[in-house]
């Protein structure tokens, strides 16, 4: 199958920022997930991705606008994205069955900050 390429523009909430959130409240987590999984959902539908039929790597190229962040608190951001492309129905699944690797690389873009 040929890579298909999601753009998700902005900054996902980090590592840190997902634990803070579920301290206050479930809820509060549980909302901002189904937020943000609905967002990558809608853009996805939008970039009219294909169905993945067979197991595929997922690369993830994250853009910051600075280097303040860990890079592993900034790659917590892969579970939106993942569970919105499960919901899409790009992915059947985000399991060990579909995904056969997840890659993450790291660039600054101060004016245009992206996964």
């Amino acid at each position: 199958m040929m890579p298909q390429r999601l753009t998700v523009l902005g900054r996902l909430p980090g590592l840190n920022e997902i634990i803070a959130a579920s301290k206050t409240h479930y809820q509060v987590y549980a909302k901002e997930k189904k937020v943000l999984t609905h967002k990558v959902e809608s853009l996805a539908r939008a970039a009219r991705l294909r169905t993945i039929s067979s197991r595929c790597a997922v690369r993830f190229l994250w853009y910051e606008a600075n280097r303040r962040r860990d890079q592993d608190n900034i790659c917590a951001g892969q579970k939106f994205i993942l569970d919105g492309l499960v919901a899409a129905g790009v992915l059947p699944d985000d399991g060990w069955q579909w995904i056969s690797g997840i890659e993450h690389r790291f660039s600054i873009d101060r004016d245009n900050p992206r996964v």
